[in-house]
């Protein structure tokens, strides 16, 4: 009899955890269904090439076809298990079926602009993916970053201000990662000069910044609002051709410029940390700093600088929600955004492409959950602001499994200490 090992056992209850929700959504969607109304799906958003319009569906029809393809998902996760390979595909197929039958379910008898859904996805992920990618260098580096939160608030806060007083997008921009950095510098400091206990460092810096930004609004924005918070906003930049295909089009080359800093900073993180020097030192340091060291590599030094760098990354999507979204700052409007990116951080497994997947499903959920209130389903919206957390918790649950940061992450080093 085989053996198997921790990993596959993880597996192994993904696919069993996956299976029983099979079964209850086809019982929930399918088979206690009474809903025969059709749904109507939308594809268009503006100008795009005309693949197809819309797509018409049978409510429970469409609910059969999307559970089929949660069964195939399933499936191809059961025979990867066998070839003990990674069941990430299938899990994703499952759980791709398994949001559309919902969908099908819940919004019996209405119109569903799922290109428009897709758009908002993208919309609501941008913070979150620059606030991985800012956990990354830092976790990657052995510097646990819970000020992510602080980071993207402050950055919000001083780019709108800079933005309003200048009468200019692109200074704002400009100021925004300085800011991050700013609370960057302060994670630095403590962290790595007098080895503060990281996790209680970064709630720390959160709260130091919710008090210093609140204080702002309340004083400054808002009595002085007129001068100080009525910044302008990023116009959309359509690329040529890429902008006009059908549904990818609109999603991702119609976008602000904020939106295609992230492209380009994504890939370079992905590049720079897996195939420069840098990255190879970076992980070094993270993962056994005293190795590091006695190569010659600088540990606190290359700790310092790419704090600050992740500080940077961070600003910029703290921006977004001020410079990219309304213009104006209101109180605590990242809403927590720095810990659900830190989440995506670890449904990635510490790596750019699996944070940024990550961003993509929350966002997706986010959008979903905000188009089925604003076509008024059924479900009380209550309920429906519990979509996005719930099935990152499923997704959590039944694809990640356990998952192993840094070695060195949060552990002080000094020359000397083991």
């Amino acid at each position: 009899m085989n053996i198997l090992s921790a990993n596959q056992v993880r597996q192994k209850r993904g696919i069993i955890a996956m299976l029983i929700l099979f079964c209850v959504f086809t019982i929930v969607f399918y088979l206690k269904s009474n809903r025969v109304e059709d749904i109507t799906f939308g594809f268009i958003v503006d100008k795009e090439w005309h693949l197809f319009n819309e797509w018409q569906i049978s409510s429970k029809s469409g609910a059969a076809l999307f559970l089929l393809i949660s069964l195939i998902g399933i499936g191809i996760s059961y025979l990867q298990f066998t070839r003990s390979k990674n069941i990430l595909l299938g899990s994703f197929i499952f759980g791709f079926g398994s949001i559309l039958a919902f969908l099908c379910w819940t919004a019996s008898g209405k119109f569903v602009p799922f290109t428009g859904i897709l758009q908002g996805a993208v919309m609501f992920s941008v913070p979150l993916i620059f606030g991985s990618m800012s956990g990354l260098l830092c976790e990657k580096s052995g510097v646990i970053n819970i000020a992510i939160e602080g980071q993207l608030l402050f950055a919000a806060c001083v780019s709108a201000m800079v933005a309003s007083i200048s009468h200019s997008v692109i200074i704002g921009l400009l100021f925004a990662p300085i800011a991050g950095a700013l609370v960057s510098l302060l994670l630095a400091f403590f962290a790595i000069k007098y080895q503060v206990d990281q996790v209680i460092l970064g709630f720390v810096l959160n709260v130091l910044v919710v008090g210093i930004t609140g204080y702002i609004y309340s004083k400054l924005l808002v009595p002085y609002g007129d001068t100080w918070n009525v910044g302008p906003t990023f116009k959309r930049i359509s690329i040529p051709i890429f902008s006009q295909l059908p549904i990818i089009g609109p999603v991702f080359f119609n976008q602000t410029i904020v939106v295609y800093l992230m492209y380009l900073i994504v890939a370079i993180i992905q590049f720079s940390l897996f195939k420069t020097r840098w990255g190879l030192r970076t992980r070094a340091i993270g993962e056994l700093p005293i190795a590091a060291d006695s190569v010659g590599i600088d540990v606190n030094r290359l700790r310092y600088k790419n704090v600050l760098l992740a500080g940077l990354v961070a600003g910029i999507g703290g921006s977004y929600f001020t410079l990219g979204a309304v213009g104006s700052f209101t109180k605590e409007m990242t809403a927590g955004a720095g810990f659900i990116a830190l989440a995506c951080l670890i449904f990635g497994k510490w790596t750019p492409r699996g944070a940024v997947t990550a961003a993509l499903f929350f966002g997706f959920t986010t959008s979903l959950q905000g188009n089925l209130s604003i076509i008024g389903v059924s479900i009380p919206s209550e309920f429906m602001l519990m979509i996005p957390y719930v099935a990152t918790i499923i997704a959590v649950s039944g694809v990640v499994g356990r998952v192993r940061a840094p070695a060195a992450d949060g552990i002080p080093y000094s020359r000397g200490n083991k």
